[in-house]
């Protein structure tokens, strides 16, 4: 009985239902497949969300960066994506002279392809990770041991090429953004560094109620790189989950091309698990495509690598969250944080002073002008909109100044003035409660 009470509780929550009665966003077949469609109530929960996280990361000294949507063939050559990661990535697309050319000379597509995989033609790709980009980036300076750590962020929108079958809601998508990092910096700090993403996830995590087990990932069949370096790798994750005393499931052979990693596996509400953060050791990268450092001593030294996430894809991210507050999403978060509801004409202008006082401090609010009946609107506000404050507008608040507030939590009506209501909900959204 349990199990098929947990069973509906989560049809009830499928975000791609929520998704729609809040309207959150869309997927349309003539954009395609698998790309998402934020609509403005989304896009404000996603907004909501990179400011979160963006506030984080800057306390502990990450710069952000903004690299292109696409790249040259050769780069993900170098960084071992291609052809390790091919089955995942959308096939790549040939330069316009080297098409025109091959197209007057009669040749096949298949000969097309053939000579973008083996690099006799110049392509150019969606690109299916940030990493490389990053890459470049730390690559274009000269740095020294001084300048390490180098902590480098981005939400950086990737593509890859999942099958139709496996597409569902914003769970499993083509397109999607990561709040992605990754960290250049010297064995020593390894980690020192491991620690502060562990220390971020956890931030990141307890904000949603959510607890996760870890599990430590090693050495596929399919990898880049010398048995040493990988066994380096693996104990330097290892070294720092035992310091920080986390427990952890080995992973056999589940680890990414060119590293091993520590993937955390957070619990919703409803018990159900899903893979979000992940911290990869990364050695081979900076051998590609030979990255250095000046040390103390002036001798070149090669840095390491870490790449992580904490939400993941926040496409995803979301979708989870969708299903585990059930739409109701916290205050901070809530696309719509106030409902003003006059009770009737009367009301009508008061209504309109304070939702232009709202406004103007910044809090995202709907006036619900409509000639319905104020307990329709309430319960619309409530159940379907799903937003943590109803102010309720009458005769006797138009003669008090004053509003009645209506909880979403405790469906408890309380009467304040609205400049004490304007302090509890700005103090709320502030502190993301």
């Amino acid at each position: 009985d349990e199990h098929l009470e947990r069973l509906e509780e989560a049809r009830r929550r499928d975000h791609r239902k929520l998704g729609r009665e809040l309207g959150l966003f869309c997927i349309d077949e003539s954009v395609g497949q698998g790309l998402i469609l934020w609509k403005p109530k989304g896009a404000l929960i996603r907004r909501s969300l990179q400011d979160f996280i963006t506030e984080e990361l800057d306390k502990l000294g990450y710069s952000q960066v903004y690299t292109p949507n696409i790249g040259k063939l050769d780069l993900y050559r170098t960084s071992g994506h291609f052809p390790y990661y091919q089955e995942s990535q959308y096939a790549p697309i040939p330069e316009r002279d080297a098409m025109e050319k091959l197209s007057q000379e009669g040749a096949s597509c298949a000969e097309l392809f053939n000579g973008l995989a083996t690099g006799t033609i110049e392509g150019y790709m969606l690109k299916p990770m940030n990493c490389p980009h990053h890459i470049k980036i730390y690559a274009n300076d000269a740095h020294s041991y001084r300048d390490l750590p180098v902590r480098l962020a981005e939400f950086g929108t990737v593509y890859r090429w999942e099958q139709s079958g496996e597409l569902g809601g914003m769970t499993r998508v083509r397109g999607f953004t990561q709040d992605d990092a990754h960290i250049f910096m010297t064995c020593e700090q390894i980690p020192d560094e491991i620690a502060g993403v562990v220390h971020l996830i956890n931030q990141v995590y307890s904000k949603f109620g959510f607890d996760y087990f870890v599990e430590l990932s090693t050495r596929p069949a399919d990898s880049m790189g010398s048995d040493e370096d990988w066994e380096d790798a693996t104990n330097g994750l290892k070294t720092a989950l035992e310091k920080l005393g986390m427990p952890y499931i080995i992973n056999e052979g589940d680890g990414a091309f060119y590293g091993p990693k520590i993937d955390f596996h957070l619990r919703d509400c409803l018990g159900r698990t899903w893979q979000c953060g992940t911290i990869q050791l990364d050695f081979q990268m900076p051998l590609n495509f030979n990255l250095e450092y000046v040390d103390v001593d002036g001798s070149r030294k090669r840095p390491i690598m870490i790449h992580r996430v904490c939400y993941g894809s926040i496409e995803r991210f979301i979708g989870i969250l969708t299903e585990h507050f059930a739409g109701k999403f916290p205050t901070w978060m809530a696309p719509v944080q106030v409902k003003v509801l006059p009770v009737s004409d009367k009301s009508m202008d008061y209504a309109k002073t304070v939702y232009a006082a709202l406004r103007a401090k910044k809090i995202r609010c709907e006036l619900d002008d409509r000639n319905e009946k104020i307990g329709y609107k309430i319960r619309e506000a409530r159940q379907v909109d799903r937003v943590p404050y109803m102010l309720i507008l009458g005769g006797q608040e138009v003669e008090n100044n004053t509003v009645s507030v209506r909880d979403r939590a405790t469906d408890q009506t309380v009467t304040c003035t609205l400049d004490e209501f304007i302090a509890k909900i700005s103090k709320e959204i502030a502190d993301r409660v």
